[in-house]
């Protein structure tokens, strides 16, 4: 674990496998590029297919603290920045006044000072860390509301909060920042002219069985490879949610606890649960379909064995 950056593309491959996270060159270059830079990185993508792990797997690599802003719709500055702690400024107040020994000026001061205030997330980025500059994950910013996302310009560009009361936290270093995003709606302009943009897509069928290698290492290497195929042909399919990357490691995993060494089309059906999270998909997959999925898998895999 080190907590200096990389220097260059191929250092970022080797940081995020280190953190066992199988990434192509273009989204390590994008990272690397956002790190050197010290620029916000956006990611958007389908859910499931890898972006809020490459926030844990930066911190965890990187040995930096990470910080993590769920967002949802709602969501105010109260709860991502700051908000004050009413209650100790009741009771300071009420104490002044009984023991009659402060003046107005002094106890308005004091009640707006650092000791009162509570830090969420965003705040807490902006902090001097002895490790080194946070690992700051905005995750899902698209279930937020556009006030939020303005809010946010302030910091994505000059990586400080303006607080009436207190006055301007800046951060000494930027924080690492990630932004994650499902595409349930569009993000503004604004904010990501402030960013460096990278759609991370489902893997193809080679980079998804390194994925199972490094993360599902106890599934048999025939099994992981009809699971490869079978998801591969899934998300070709018009399903209402293809499966994400996340749901193949659950599958294979839910399969090697069954004892499975290769597929059947009877396993199948007994644990699509794991892998489709929509009835109606299920009800469109099981039975003959998933019989024709995976003998056009297994012809597939046995002609490029033969090859």
């Amino acid at each position: 674990m080190s907590n200096t950056l990389p220097a260059s593309v191929d250092a970022t491959l080797d940081l995020l496998r280190r953190g066992n996270y199988v990434a192509d060159r273009s989204l390590a270059t994008a990272l690397y590029l956002a790190l050197k830079l010290r620029r916000p990185l956006f990611l958007e993508g389908e859910a499931g297919v890898g972006k809020t792990e490459i926030a844990k797997v930066l911190s965890a690599t990187l040995g930096r603290r990470l910080l993590r802003l769920q967002c949802y719709e709602g969501l105010d500055v109260a709860a991502a920045v700051y908000e004050w702690n009413y209650a100790r400024q009741m009771m300071e107040i009420r104490l002044a006044e009984a023991s009659g020994d402060r003046d107005r000026d002094a106890l308005a001061a004091d009640l707006f000072s650092e000791r009162f205030l509570i830090k969420r997330p965003l705040l807490q980025a902006l902090e001097p860390d002895p490790a080194g500059a946070p690992v700051l994950l905005i995750d899902e910013l698209d279930r937020t509301d556009e006030p939020f996302e303005a809010y946010l310009l302030e910091i994505l560009s000059d990586f400080q909060v303006s607080i009436p009361e207190f006055g301007t936290v800046t951060a000494p270093e930027p924080p690492i920042v990630i932004l994650t995003s499902n595409r349930t709606r569009e993000i503004h302009d604004a904010l990501k002219r402030r960013c460096f943009y990278h759609w991370v897509d489902y893997p193809n069928a080679e980079r998804e069985r390194a994925i199972l290698a490094v993360k599902a290492p106890e599934a048999d290497a025939r099994l992981a490879a009809q699971v490869v195929g079978v998801v591969q042909s899934l998300r070709g399919m018009d399903l209402y949610k293809a499966p994400g990357v996340a749901e193949t490691l659950d599958w294979a995993q839910a399969l090697v606890e069954l004892n499975q060494l290769e597929l059947e089309p009877s396993v199948i059906n007994d644990t699509l649960g794991t892998l489709l999270k929509y009835q109606d998909d299920i009800a469109r997959i099981q039975g003959s379909e998933a019989a024709r999925i995976l003998a056009q898998v297994k012809t597939e895999l046995a002609a490029s064995t033969a090859r």
